[in-house]
């Protein structure tokens, strides 16, 4: 079970509206564990997104960790993320976690990771996993071409991405931040 994969999460800014998703794939090798799984969820009484790709054991404790790091810096999400990969990468326990954090508020987006990067988009799009590349080129060229709102987007480009990408299904899970 070392080998647990699948997981595409995408995060979309856009006309003032920000959704995060992700679908329900769980693999061992060539076998699906699991196709519902929740990988996205709301932090911070429902002011942050959040969804990881990873090992869930791991992915979970770093959920607690940077609502910890929310918590101690309340309304600064760029903050939280950078403290939490400089505990993630310093930390002896932590920096054997294997997973990558997407985080946005109505502001910002950020992918975390265990090497102590926070990257924040150029273009309010994000996008980690295993489908993650198929996601972020589907979102870019939905936001840039089309009318559709942000969930829209999110929803569209995990489903182009499900058709790609063979540790990915159409078994989504989105969220929204509200006006």
């Amino acid at each position: 079970m070392s080998n647990i994969r699948g997981t595409t999460i995408v995060a979309v800014r856009h006309n003032g509206r920000v959704a995060l998703g992700g679908d329900g794939q769980v693999t061992a090798g060539d076998q699906i564990l699991k196709s519902g799984a929740q990988k996205v969820r709301k932090l911070a009484d429902g002011r942050i997104l959040a969804g990881f790709a990873g090992s869930v054991a791991d992915a979970l404790t770093l959920f607690d960790k940077f609502e910890e790091k929310l918590q101690r810096h309340p309304g600064n999400l760029s903050r939280a993320a950078v403290e939490l990969a400089k505990e993630w990468r310093t930390d002896r326990f932590l920096r054997r976690l294997e997973a990558l954090l997407a985080v946005a508020d109505a502001e910002r987006l950020f992918v975390i990771s265990g090497d102590g990067n926070v990257i924040e988009p150029d273009d309010d799009v994000v996008a980690v996993g295993s489908g993650g590349g198929y996601a972020l080129a589907a979102a870019r060229a939905l936001k840039a071409h089309s009318q559709l709102d942000a969930t829209a987007i999110v929803r569209a480009a995990l489903g182009i991405a499900a058709e790609i990408c063979i540790y990915t299904n159409d078994h989504l899970t989105i969220l929204e931040l509200p006006e």
